[in-house]
Parts: structure tokens; sequence; C-alpha cells
């Protein structure tokens, strides 16, 4: 699409991201020839995103600050690190990955993330927000130790990623040591800084003139060998500066007053101006941010005109920019939009609720109650601890907070969720969305740890549907007075049922059911997975296996648990999530601490991380698709009864 009007102008045109595979031998490309070789780069993610899908947007809008990177720095000797990791694509496409881009996502292919397994290039994993200015620094420390003196650190990170606290915790512990740091300011939303124009790119040039910076520093540096001169001179001289930045600015500038030198803001696409830049940087000492201003999507059209929504499209038609939808009228409503719905509906008949996201109001379709509700719903941005103690402030003066956190970013917010509303038994209503696998996007947004992070901690309520009716029914219960801190997980994708708007029924907390009776071997289930455990007994003849659905996690059902260690010697726990700590230790802890004797097999997520994949893939990978759960049935049919 990019390279079409290119293509039929240049008869002679030759592919110069044909002869790249590394760094190397991208700094054989001549300054001229960059600009054709970003049209390039940027015209391969739009194809292969096409077929194969991924984050689109964010890898569109850095392809010209990328090449910029690699073209000035001395990678991977040089460390670059790529916060979160959408915006990666470029950078994996010079770096040696460029044949296996194709695989990327796809199950055994490469990571749609930085990994450090993965490449050399990849000094450090990312996937979560915020973490690109801690680890970077990290680094530049570390160069300073080893006194590797001309070792750059480099950390990419977008606007959004600079609301979450530690991106601020970093920014303020780098400006306090004199290192070699340099922190890349992402910026691809035109209304955070409007004023880009001819004053601030004249300031930039000066400020980066190898001969401006050799005078101050020169000063700087006779001032502090006068005796007679105090040692806070140098601090004098800098405050000076930033006077006349902020003077001429019309504002002051947050990064200058906590240490780190400023630059920008500076056009992202303009890769001549970059390349300058980025030149002159790399040879001026101590900590700074340059500030790019980007387009998110850019070069494709409907990327730029509609962003949220191009940031991970799906499957699309690359020339006419229309998105590939299934339309099949069958398929039931997404989890996060049963929650979207009923969060909404219960909000209409409890002015108590408020609806909180920390930046993820579409992804959890908490967006479908801002909608209606706008007074009512808090989108934090990303950050976590503070969504979850946002949330217990409201608790604490009589609000029931629904805070909708995917469960890998619920991680985030530990310490807050048991020091903030535990411990002061506050009635948040955490809501997981993502739990257990969620596909393509890999180990670092896996919701693996929920089931076990939670259940060590007082006062929660752990619960898991089966279904979206369930779903439903757990938040309506939530809601409820005096319920204190309620978790909910659901899992990424599709639900079960054609129609999935029922009445509201109360639970009773801690009481789980029988779905299928069964005289010889028990499965104990918790969560949606509990739907291909009904699969699997399905093969075996009636009342031959019996499965329940826990539905609680804590308080577990310990009347249910005797029940079944009375009648079963032969019992299966199975989750969407890690074995250890989860439904499984649980029911393992019970039949110790009750003294019963039983065969359990525990299926679930193993002790080790899992990379991307399908959902099914990794059900199988891990065992306990339908197949396995067969398999172990049978296994466990033909085993010796322990009791006998």
């Amino acid at each position: 699409m990019l390279l079409a009007h290119y293509l039929l102008a240049n008869d002679a045109y030759m592919s110069i991201l044909d002869s790249i595979n590394t760094p190397e031998d991208l700094k054989k490309v001549s300054e001229d020839s960059l600009i054709q070789l970003c049209q390039e780069i940027r015209q391969k993610i739009i194809d292969d995103c096409a077929e194969n899908p991924g984050h689109l947007g964010s890898s569109l809008g850095v392809v010209e600050l990328t090449v910029a990177l690699h073209y000035i720095l001395d990678t991977p000797y040089d460390n670059l690190v790529w916060d979160v990791g959408h915006q990666s694509y470029a950078h994996k496409i010079l770096t040696g990955r460029k044949e296996q881009f194709k695989t990327k996502r796809i199950y055994g292919g490469i990571s749609g993330f930085p990994k450090i397994s993965e490449s050399e290039y990849d000094s450090f994993g990312t996937g979560h927000s915020s973490t690109s200015i801690s680890a970077a620094l990290g680094m530049a420390i570390a160069a300073k130790i080893n006194g590797e003196t001309g070792r750059q650190s480099v950390a990419v990170i977008g606007d959004g990623s600079m609301t979450g606290g530690m991106a601020f915790e970093a920014l303020n512990n780098a400006g306090v040591y004199d290192s070699n740091l340099l922190v890349i300011l992402n910026d691809n939303n035109m209304a955070i800084d409007p004023n880009v124009g001819g004053l601030n790119e004249y300031l930039l040039d000066i400020s980066t003139s190898k001969t401006y910076n050799k005078i101050k520093g020169d000063v700087w540096n006779v001032l502090g060998k006068l005796n007679r001169i105090s040692p806070g001179m140098r601090n004098f001289i800098q405050n000076i500066d930033n006077s006349i930045k902020s003077m001429l600015l019309k504002k002051s500038n947050l990064f200058e007053a906590m240490g780190l030198r400023y630059f920008g803001p500076v056009d992202g696409h303009d890769i001549h101006h970059l390349i300058k830049i980025l030149r002159d940087l790399k040879n001026i000492p101590g900590p700074k941010v340059l500030h790019c201003i980007t387009v998110k999507g850019k070069g494709f059209k409907e990327a730029e005109i509609n962003q949220t929504i191009w940031h991970a499209p799906g499957k699309f038609n690359k020339v006419t920019g229309e998105r590939i939808k299934e339309n099949n009228p069958n398929i039931p409503a997404k989890f996060q939009d049963v929650f979207g719905n009923t969060v909404t509906e219960l909000a209409k008949s409890n002015s108590k609720i408020i609806g909180i996201t920390p930046a993820m109001p579409t992804g959890c379709s908490l967006n479908i109650m801002m909608h209606e509700m706008p007074d009512r719903c808090f989108d934090v941005g990303i950050a976590e601890q503070h969504a979850v103690t946002f949330s217990a402030g409201l608790a604490a003066k009589g609000f029931v907070p629904f805070c909708n956190i995917y469960s890998s970013f619920m991680q985030r917010a530990y310490d807050q969720v048991i020091h903030d509303v535990a411990l002061q038994n506050l009635n948040v209503v955490f809501c997981l969305d993502r739990a257990g696998f969620v596909g393509a996007d890999g180990a670092t947004h896996h919701g693996a740890f929920d089931l076990a992070y939670f259940r060590c901690i007082p006062n929660m309520i752990i619960a898991a549907p089966l279904d979206e009716a369930e779903l439903r029914n757990m938040m309506y219960t939530a809601q409820l007075p005096d319920q204190g801190p309620f978790s909910i997980r659901y899992p990424r994708g599709n639900g079960f049922l054609a129609d999935w708007h029922t009445p509201f029924q109360e639970l009773e907390i801690g009481k789980g059911r029988c779905l299928i009776e069964g005289e010889k071997i028990a499965i104990l289930s918790i969560g949606s997975i509990g739907n291909v455990a009904k699969k699997a007994v399905s093969h075996f003849e009636e009342s031959l296996v019996a499965l329940y659905d826990m539905r609680f996690l804590k308080p577990i059902d310990e009347e249910l648990l005797h029940t079944v260690f009375q009648k079963f010697s032969k019992i299966i726990t199975l989750e969407d999530g890690t074995i250890q700590g989860g439904l499984g230790s649980a029911v393992a802890e019970f039949m110790a601490d009750h003294q019963y004797h039983a065969t359990i097999k525990r299926l679930g997520i193993p002790d080790k991380f899992i990379e991307h994949g399908t959902q099914q893939q990794l059900y199988e990978e891990c065992g306990f698709d339908e197949k396995s759960i067969t398999r172990c049935i049978q296994e466990m049919l033909i085993e010796k009864d322990t009791r006998e």
C-alpha cells in the first residue's frame, strides 16, 4: 500500500530491506536511502499483520525512531530497552528476525514482545508497562561500575507508560546518578504538547549542539574547580539554563526538575533530524530525555484515524483497510462484554457502584458503563497500584468499586490488595479479566497466578464462574452489603451461552455444586475450564465420572469436599491456573488436614512459564484439554483403588 506509488514511479526499484539482516548491515546504507527503507519496513509490518494479527499501530509509529536508533547505536553492545514492547516489530525485523517475523505470536514462533532468550539485541524482556527506565538505569549503572564509559543505555517509553508510578520512581532515581542513560519519550498523543514549532526545534538544535554543550561543560567544570566558588554553583548554572527554557516555553519542565536534561520535542518521523539528534546526544554525558512526537499507526490511514481499534485490529485487508470479522451470530458474547453490560445494569440499581480500570476501558468493556455513566467511571491510566488504593478509598466511604484489571496486571498491585483492601476488609470487587491462558501475547500476559496469589490473603473471597450466567450472579453477589474483598476471575474470549442475560441470583459464598453425578472418579473444577471437563466426561458411561463445579476457591466448600473424599478414592482437580497453590493445592491440603486418603491428579498450568500460542494449543501442551482430561480419566479408571 505504501510502496505502490513508489514502484510505479521507479522501474529500477530495488529493495533495501532485502540486504539487511543485522544493524551492521543497516549502517552500510546511506542516509539518503533511509526514507525508502522506512517505507519498506512499514509495508512489511502492514503486510504481515494483515494476515497474522498483532500490535500494528504502536509499531507503525516508531519505524523512523527504530531505524535511527540502530543506525547510531552500537547494538547489541549498547542497551536498547523497549517499554511494554508493543512497538518492537521494526526492531525485530532489523535484528536478525526478518524471516521469522511472519511467525510472531504463533505457537512455536517468535514472541510479540522483546525477550532476552530470543535475541542478543533484546537487552531486556518486556510486556508490562513502565519498566524500561528502571531496567535501562540498572544497565547504565552496571556499565559505569564496569568502566564501560562509552556504553549507551536507552529506554524507549510511550506517553501512556509514563502514567505508571514506576516510571516516575525511575526518573526520580535516574536524576541522582551521573549515568549514561537516555530516555526517549515516544509521545503519540498530539494533544499532550501542541507547542511543536520553530522555537522548540531551535532550542533543541542549540541544546544538542556540540559547541554549546562543550562550552557549558567547560564552564561547569571550571566553576567547580575554583575554591572561591561554592560547590552549589553547578546547580545554580543548571537552574539558570532551566529557567531560560521554562521562560521561553512558558512552562516548567518536570524532567529537568528531576535532574535529567530535557531535549525536545522533536518530529519522531523525520529520520534525518533524528539521526543528527541521536548522534549529538550520544556524546552528551549524564541522564537525558529526548521527547519525540509520533503518530500511532503512521502510514496506514485507518490506523491513524482510529488508533484504539487499530492498536491490535486482528486480520484486515491491507489494500482497503477493512477489518475482517467473523459474522457468525451463533458465537456467544465475550466474557468482557458480559462484564461491561452487567456492571452497567447493576450500577443503575445501585448508586454506590463505581467502575475503575487502569487504561483498559475498551479492553475490559467498562467503556459501556463509561458511555452511560461517565461520572461514575474512572480510567486512571496505566497505574494498577493507584487503581487498587483509589478503589479502597472509595470503599472506605461506602462505595462499591468494581476494579477491573487483567489478571496478569493485577500482580503489579499485590501489596495494595493486601495492605489497603484486605487488611481493612473493604468491599472492593476485583474483576480479573484474561484469567488463565490468554493466547498469542504469551508468558507476560497469561493470567496464571491469581488463584494462588489471592488464596493466601485473609478476608479475600475468590470466585470463578463456569459461564456467563454465573459471572452475572457472582457480580450481583459481590455488590451486596458487607461482602469484603471479592475477586472474580474469568477468561479471555467468548463464553458458552446463547442467552447469557439471565435474572440475577444471589449465590451462597463458599458453596459449590454437582454438575454430573458419578460413582468412580470425581473431577473438581473451578471456572470456565469446567466446560472442557463436561465434554471429557461425556465420553464415558453415565454415572461413571462425577463433575463438581467448586465456584469458590476461598472460602472453599468443605462440606462438599467431605462428601467427595468419603465417596471417592480417585480425584482429579482442574484449573486454568498454576497448580502450585491453586485449587489442586487447596484440595490436597484439605485431604491432609482431615486425614483422608485418595489418589489426586492435579491438572492445570505446570510450574514453568508457558509461551504463546492459541488457548487450545496451550491447553494441549499443559495437559488439560478435552483429550488430555479424557486420557487422565481412563488412566485413573484402570489404576488400583488405594483403599482396597
